[in-house]
């Protein structure tokens, strides 16, 4: 989450973080709370409050995935299954 909040302007704004004005909280910070609302139940209540909120407003609920985009090297192909594939063994 740290690292997210540092790369994404878009997070920063939905949780009110101006970094000009103050630090991206810390890991240990977010686990904190994090454990904190599960201790209490919490985190379900909240997150069915924000939906039911969301609905009221006419936004449609569905899920999706965060990609990351980051370019890296990729291993080759194993020589045998490429042998395999051109009929060879």
């Amino acid at each position: 989450m740290e690292e997210a909040l540092y790369d994404s302007a878009a997070l920063r704004g939905f949780v009110g973080i101006d970094l000009g004005c103050e630090p991206v909280p810390d890991e240990t910070t977010v686990c904190k709370v994090r454990h904190l609302l599960e201790a209490h139940g919490l985190g379900e209540r909240m997150l069915g409050a924000v939906n039911l909120h969301l609905q009221a407003q006419g936004v449609r609920i569905t899920t999706g995935t965060i990609v990351d985009a980051t370019i890296m090297q990729a291993p080759g192909k194993p020589a045998q299954a490429q042998t395999k594939r051109s009929g060879t063994l």
